[in-house]
């Protein structure tokens, strides 16, 4: 096989067989010009420098609902961005869409979540209220990661910017990622509380488990197919009898797991730590690692020191704040 024509290749496969309303990898646009690679496609670049950065490998590390669970099949924010990215690829593969462009956006657009998910979010909302994890995935790809960002194409940086609900990517394949973050973070969710004991399946709505399956919710295919059925040409959209079973299947969520106490019990010490770091490093910001240091230059104090923490995990979190605020034991030997 000829390898100095294969991003050539696929790039007419494109043309050929995916929706006239795709996303078509030879329309990509950096802000930077890089010279084109061989055999992959700009879609898949980004997605290879999105899994080769270090701010993807640290999402193993951070909460996706469940702060520190003693438990091996709890998901991680890694773990949610993987099932997001097949949800997605799914779905664009259904609606001849762009399998490439839905799956780097997908790898990416949870870049930015905080340590200890929504409880970092809130506690770094309290620092600077404009702070969004999305804007702050957008900051990683585009200024942050090897300290120079990714220089990923504009259509990929659109989707993580605008992956959440009430957002609107400029793409179909950016919606697609919108509604494959909800569907794989419902279906996960119920099955850690499952897990967790905070749910029992006799606790789902009787109007969810009818709608998405019976006792075992078929969530994920539910979805996909209720999309593939309600999308048409440059439309990516849901049924009105989907839409409302799984907003309130979300709002059930809400109020029996994402602000259940049990489920929470801990997310105000978490919350704590992280704003006792940030006071810290405000006052000495030689407490910082060096190779931070020139975030202050480049951004200012108080964004580098948010820019710093959010990049945590939820484990260095716990090992800085016990290094400034936890004292030694005295030993005699």
């Amino acid at each position: 096989m000829d390898v100095y024509n294969s991003r050539v290749k696929i790039e007419e496969l494109e043309k050929k067989t995916l929706s006239p309303y795709a996303a078509f990898s030879c329309d990509a646009k950096r802000v930077k010009k890089v010279d084109e690679c061989d055999f992959r496609t700009a879609f898949q670049r980004d997605r290879d420098r999105i899994v080769h950065s270090k701010s993807f490998r640290r999402l193993k590390h951070k909460t996706q609902v469940f702060l520190s669970p003693e438990g091996d099949h709890y998901r991680t924010r890694l773990t949610h961005t993987l099932e997001v990215s097949q949800i997605a690829r799914t779905i664009a593969r259904v609606l001849r869409l762009n399998e490439d462009l839905t799956e780097a956006i997908s790898l990416g657009h949870d870049l930015g979540h905080t340590p200890f998910g929504h409880a970092g979010e809130r506690a770094l909302k309290q620092i600077d209220p404009k702070f969004e994890h999305n804007k702050q995935s957008l900051r990683i790809v585009k200024y942050l990661e090897n300290s120079k960002g990714l220089n990923l194409t504009i259509q990929v940086n659109d989707g993580i910017l605008n992956h959440k609900k009430k957002l609107m990517p400029t793409t179909l394949e950016g919606r697609i990622v919108n509604y494959s973050d909800r569907i794989a973070y419902i279906n996960h969710d119920i099955d850690d509380a499952i897990r967790a004991g905070v749910l029992k399946p006799e606790d789902i709505p009787k109007e969810a488990k009818e709608f998405f399956g019976g006792a075992e919710l078929e969530i994920i295919d539910k979805m996909i197919t209720d999309i593939a059925e309600s999308s048409h040409d440059d439309v990516v959209a849901i049924s009105d009898e989907a839409s409302k079973v799984f907003d309130d299947l979300r709002k059930f969520m809400f109020e029996s797991v994402y602000l259940n106490p049990l489920a929470k019990s801990e997310e105000s010490k978490a919350e704590r730590m992280i704003l006792s770091l940030y006071e810290a490093f405000h006052k000495d910001p030689s407490l910082i690692p060096d190779d931070r240091t020139e975030g202050i230059e480049r951004f200012g104090k108080k964004q580098a020191l948010i820019d710093y923490i959010s990049s945590m995990t939820d484990r260095y979190v716990i090992k800085v704040y016990s290094d400034l605020f936890v004292p030694l034991g005295w030993h005699v030997y």
